[in-house]
């Protein structure tokens, strides 16, 4: 299923949204420019578990290793994570900016990408494959927007045997059917090097309960204080 848009029109201008978007476009299109070199781009500011785990004994540089949980949210494998990635991000991001507001916004997007690249790295502290994309962080949004939103439409790209239908999917339905597919995926894959085929499922899952916590707590938080104000 392929979703193609959202019925849940945002009141203010997604201008993080649209940075961080535009910001991985010019990441990769550097990588493009370094041809041979892009193996090394990935290895050395993407998260190595077995080299974030080294570090906290002093083998390896901590400052370094924990940038990485940083700059990996910016680089990609290929095209297709790519873009991935970013329509995910196009158009379920908006809604979660307005709900949170641009600064929280941000802090949320690096804290959800940290998360997850943190429970990736303690399922398997040895490993070698370096994790890079921004995956997690966007699990996250997800996650936010399914607690925020869960009766939201999605246009959504289906495929009906040998023909494909467009249907307007509850957001919660959606993204849950997302979530099962992760999780199963992950536990299909859990005790590999580096997931099945080297993507890091459980960084996705962690991300998304990552971000439905999150949303839910400020939810609560907001209802509270409309209570008390009452």
């Amino acid at each position: 299923m392929i979703p193609l848009r959202d019925d849940n029109p945002a009141q203010r201008a997604p201008i993080v949204t649209r940075a961080i978007i535009v910001l991985n476009v010019l990441v990769f299109v550097y990588e493009l420019s370094l041809s041979d070199g892009t193996h090394e781009l990935l290895r050395d500011w993407g998260v190595v578990p077995g080299r974030l785990f080294a570090a906290l004994t002093g083998e390896t540089s901590l400052p370094v290793e924990l940038l990485t949980l940083i700059t990996s949210l910016f680089l990609h494998g290929g095209w297709l994570h790519l873009i991935g990635n970013m329509w995910y991000l196009w158009i379920f991001g908006d809604n979660v900016e307005d709900r949170m507001g641009h600064g929280g916004y941000l802090l949320f997007y690096f804290g959800a990408g940290i998360f997850a690249a943190l429970f990736h790295s303690a399922l398997m502290p040895g490993s070698p494959m370096p994790t890079v994309g921004a995956s997690g962080a966007i699990a996250g949004i997800l996650g936010a927007y399914a607690y925020a939103y869960p009766r939201a439409r999605v246009l959504t790209l289906v495929p009906i045997f040998f023909f494909f239908q467009i249907i307007a999917i509850p957001a919660m339905i959606l993204l849950g059917i997302w979530f099962i597919f992760q999780f199963i995926a992950g536990t299909l894959a859990f005790g590999g090097a580096s997931g099945s085929g080297g993507v890091a499922w459980w960084a996705h899952i962690a991300g998304f309960v990552f971000g439905f916590l999150v949303m839910m707590t400020m939810s609560r938080r907001r209802s509270s204080r409309a209570q008390v104000i009452d």
